[in-house]
């Protein structure tokens, strides 16, 4: 499987792009069921996500917790467009940074039975969108893409 890719087309907005060999139904089910969710957005080895609640609607919020041996980690935020199986919009705020918001698309495109997810995330500045790129976000990102590999087959 190719590893996600991000880039950054602007300042302010990375995009990333991972493709998966199942249909879009399943892999908007992954992103959009909470006991799927539990299951693959959990980041590296050691990592676990015992809190995670979706109200997928305009207007309804999420709100996911992470963790590990060393500490924890919670975001949340309020969808604003849902488009079923193809595209969300919604705000995302992490606990350590609570007052820097980031609005996130995702759109999910199937050709031939394999989903492409395109994430666009649009921070509030230059120094946040620099501060993220300094994290290790992607590879937290592509340990969790790997989950959702190897669970998409189980809800085939």
């Amino acid at each position: 499987m190719k590893p996600l890719e991000m880039i950054s087309p602007t300042d302010t907005t990375i995009k990333i792009i991972r493709s998966f060999d199942a249909p879009g139904r399943l892999v908007w089910r992954a992103y959009t069921e909470p006991d799927l969710v539990k299951r693959w957005l959990t980041g590296p080895a050691g990592h676990t996500m015992p809190e995670c609640n979706i109200d997928l609607r305009v207007g309804g919020a999420y709100r996911y917790v992470w963790e590990w041996p060393e500490g924890c980690m919670s975001a949340s935020g309020i969808y604003q467009e849902i488009e079923h199986d193809h595209r969300i919009v919604c705000t995302e705020a992490f606990d350590f940074a609570p007052d820097s918001e980031t609005l996130v698309e995702q759109t999910f495109e199937e050709l031939e039975g394999r989903t492409t997810v395109t994430m666009l995330l649009h921070y509030d500045s230059k120094g946040t969108h620099d501060a993220v790129l300094q994290t290790p976000m992607d590879k937290g990102l592509e340990a969790s893409y790997s989950n959702l590999d190897a669970l998409l087959p189980e809800m085939a």
